[in-house]
């Protein structure tokens, strides 16, 4: 097999006269794989589509056709196939070489072989992708089979693309085009391989793999394919013609792959290969982990649980929704995901939910969540719309689901397959059977087509037909999934403990972006909620309204403080969810908060910005998901403290309650020793007096251990001293130092240190810190500043400052 990539000397040029004068005509260097998008603002023809208001000057691009086109050489005397293969054309195409048309394509999600043995020349062959508006193509599709509800503007869910190229609620409305994945000439003889999919098992102490491929053919004769895992290996014969072929492989004792923080993740390389009479045809290359992975839906005298088992071993889900980490997704690098990744198990994310209204990731992501020991719920691309279940959507649906299972399945941290996002709930509640009038939606997918090819392809994973999904109703906090939307779009986040579902695999609060990264995109003078650039990266419906609810209505007057404000009251929310979550274990077998990444710079769900920066959210996220935690809840109509334990050994917890007021005068204090077993929750009553504040208004509960610690406050918004803290600074070996020393009771302490340099992160934050403590945050930056600087009034925040700054209301 040799492989010669065409990624150079490619051209674009607009191929529409409806255009700007400046893009008309013009042929410009294209970068392959890339975007049109790209190329443009490459070649100075756009603004950035992130920069202020410029997305909007780019709507003409949703109906623009394109011409790709590119020369490279090849020679006819080679013997055998030659196969032109695209990993990814975005989206409408209609391939050419050498001016004979290959095929037309509408799917960005699979990819496309064409046999050019018959059309190459000698020397020099043109070779050219014309794209068509996928706006105008769904169009065309939901004129012909009739429309179907969706959420946005345009009909996404007639086309085989990135939902959210089309805009979210999240993301900029950039409807991308392009060559995105790699394209190749592939050369071979006798006979390659088609498909090669490892299922892999673990039975008591023995790891198999069973390695079905298919082979296609060019010449027959007898073959043999050999497997190896290691030092292990066996051959089995391939008759001429064959075209299916099974060989399996015992591996005694593997090392069993487990998830982050519960083992550890051994990967064992798996080589399959292809030998004709005297000579290797083609091969195959992987790791693979030795695991079991399940969830458990056995019903119980609750409802329907959805517990998460690997190796036998049930755990609770620590998990973030994944979008696509760059809008432009060629932009998106191994080093990047790997950065991500990171970042989520740093935050103690055990999962990541890879979200229906994107894409099937890279490789690379798998690769990355494979070494790290991050399981990956996958989600089928199918988000909240009604889809059709006719040709020509139904059969690019199979080709793309079959394509991508086999592509996936090798991955140890794959967990699970899910059919879509919210359709099911959209059917339930969103008015859609008015809206239908009969027509297909998508159940045949998600209860037949799906699972079929899952069980096909993948026996040993588990399939759902969706998330939310369970029970009667399919957002039921009783039977399977629930997704808890009513926190951010209606009520105050003190409701999510109106439910205990059995797993929340969505949930969570808008807050803006670091300083450093709305700054750099969004230059309105003055900056306020309402201006028009900032508004332009608030995609949510009543947004601001949402955000201005959650500070109870009293919006600061000050951008910089309302900035501070929303992105405090962002990770108060999401880690009080999580909290309340983790709480119920094991009723409530996991938390998947929405969202982990952004694709632009916004004011979004996320914790990671789109520059990289961490917001507030994520560090509410690590402590929250922390491995032992400490919450106070409510039970029966009475407070109590939660141990949660989520590690293989006992907790032997020596806590100290101490009820003590704002200047760290103890009132009543009294201290308890308990056990808490492995991967458990223990709930411990409190003394009455601990409960019984003598001034609500100015006393704390704290809950103490060597390990953890749990503040609960008496009334939601207490009257603290607004300027409790004092601090200084010095510079050291890679950062600065900040101690910080507090005189009265502080909540929720914070250095937003990308406000003194844009590459400045600390090591902690939202720390609430009691009268008389200290503690020493560390920066870690290149930059050479003032170290007063980190202790200035916008950088050292915390949660009482905002009683004492001016209201807009």
């Amino acid at each position: 097999m040799i492989r010669q990539y065409l990624h150079d000397g490619w051209q674009l040029t607009a191929t529409t006269d409806e255009v700007p004068d400046n893009v008309r005509g013009r042929t410009v260097p294209a970068t392959v794989p890339g975007s049109t998008h790209l190329d443009l603002l490459a070649s100075g023809l756009i603004t950035d589509p992130f920069l202020d208001r410029a997305e909007a000057e780019l709507t003409w691009t949703h109906r623009a056709d394109w011409r790709y086109r590119t020369t490279f050489l090849a020679s006819t005397s080679t013997n055998g196939r030659a196969d032109l293969v695209f990993e990814g054309l975005d989206t409408v195409a209609a391939v050419e070489l050498n001016g004979h048309l290959l095929g037309e394509t509408a799917n960005m999600h699979r990819s496309h072989r064409f046999d050019v043995r018959e059309l190459l020349v000698d020397g020099c062959n043109d070779l050219a992708v014309a794209f068509s508006s996928a706006l105008a193509h769904a169009e065309k599709v939901e004129a012909a089979l009739g429309q179907r509800a969706h959420v946005n503007a345009h009909p996404f869910n007639m086309i085989r693309k990135m939902a959210c190229s089309f805009g979210w609620d999240w993301g900029p409305d950039l409807q991308t085009a392009g060559i995105w994945r790699p394209v190749r000439l592939e050369r071979w003889h006798t006979a390659r391989f088609a498909e090669v999919r490892p299922v892999v098992t673990v039975t008591g102490s023995t790891g198999r793999v069973e390695v079905h491929a298919t082979v296609e053919w060019d010449r027959q004769e007898d073959l043999t394919l050999r497997i190896a895992v290691g030092d292990r290996d066996c051959t089995v014969l391939v008759p001429a013609g064959q075209t299916t072929v099974t060989a399996r492989l015992d591996v005694p004792y593997p090392d069993l792959w487990w998830p982050v923080g519960h083992g550890a993740q051994p990967l064992h390389d798996l080589s399959v290969t292809l030998h004709g009479s005297s000579e290797l045809l083609d091969s195959y290359d992987k790791r693979i982990g030795f695991r079991t992975i399940t969830v458990d839906t056995t019903p119980d005298e609750i409802g329907t649980p959805f517990t998460v088992v690997v190796n036998d071993k049930p755990l609770f889900v620590k998990g973030a929704n994944w979008i696509p980490d760059d809008h432009f997704l060629t932009r998106i690098t191994r080093d990047r995901l790997a950065r991500r990744v990171d970042q989520a198990v740093a935050a103690h994310v055990n999962l990541l939910r890879v979200w229906g209204g994107g894409i099937y990731e890279s490789d690379d992501f798998y690769d990355v969540c494979d070494e790290r020991g991050v399981l990956v719920w996958q989600d089928f691309p199918l988000a909240c719309a009604a889809y059709p279940e006719e040709e020509p959507l139904r059969g690019e649906l199979e080709a793309e689901a079959r394509e991508n299972v086999v592509r996936l399945m090798p991955h140890a941290s794959l967990a699970l397959w899910n059919g879509g996002n919210e359709n099911l709930w959209g059917f339930a509640d969103w008015g859609w059977p008015e809206q239908l009038d009969g027509r297909t939606w998508g159940l045949g997918h998600y209860e037949d087509l799906l699972p079929s090819i899952v069980a096909e392809l993948d026996p040993t994973r588990f399939y759902c037909p969706g998330s939310p999904y369970g029970g009667p109703h399919p957002n039921s906090a009783d039977h399977g999934t629930r997704h808890e939307w009513q926190v951010w779009n209606q009520v105050g986040y003190p409701h999510y403990r109106d439910h205990v579902p059995r797993f929340c695999s969505e949930f969570g609060f808008q807050g803006p972006p670091t300083w450093s990264t709305l700054t750099r995109w969004v230059h309105d003078q003055p900056l306020t909620p309402t201006s028009p650039g900032f508004l332009a990266h608030q995609k949510a419906d009543d947004g601001d309204a949402k955000l201005a609810r959650g500070l109870g209505g009293r919006v600061p007057a000050r951008f910089e403080d309302w900035h501070w404000a929303t992105q405090l009251t962002q990770a108060r929310a999401v880690g009080f969810g999580i909290e309340h979550f983790r709480s119920w274990w094991p009723r409530t077998a996991g938390a998947v908060v929405w969202q982990l990444n952004d694709c632009w710079p916004v004011t979004s769900w996320a914790a990671i910005d789109s520059e990289e920066r961490v917001k507030p959210l994520w560090y509410g996220l690590r402590h929250a998901f922390a491995p032992r935690l400490l919450t106070f809840q409510p039970r029966d109509g009475r407070l109590v403290l939660v141990a949660v334990n989520d590690h293989d050994e006992p907790w032997d917890a020596h806590v100290t309650l101490d009820r003590q007021t704002f200047r760290g005068v103890t009132l009543h204090l009294t201290r308890l020793r308990r056990t808490v077993p492995p991967r458990s929750v223990l709930t411990l009553e409190l003394d009455e007096a601990l409960l019984t504040p003598a001034n609500e208004d100015a006393e704390v509960v704290v809950a103490t251990t060597a390990e953890a610690r749990a503040i609960h406050a008496f009334t939601d918004d207490p009257a603290c001293d607004p300027a409790p803290l004092a601090a200084q600074a010095e510079a050291v070996r890679g950062g600065y130092e900040v101690e910080v020393r507090c005189d009265s009771f502080a909540r929720d302490v914070a250095i937003l240190a990308d406000r003194v340099a844009p590459d400045a992160v600390v090591d902690d934050m939202l720390l609430t810190m009691l009268a008389g403590e200290t503690h020493v945050f560390h920066i870690r930056t290149d930059a050479a500043v003032d170290p007063a600087a980190f202790t200035g009034p916008l950088v050292l925040r915390c949660a009482n400052d905002l009683r004492a700054v001016p209201r807009a209301d």
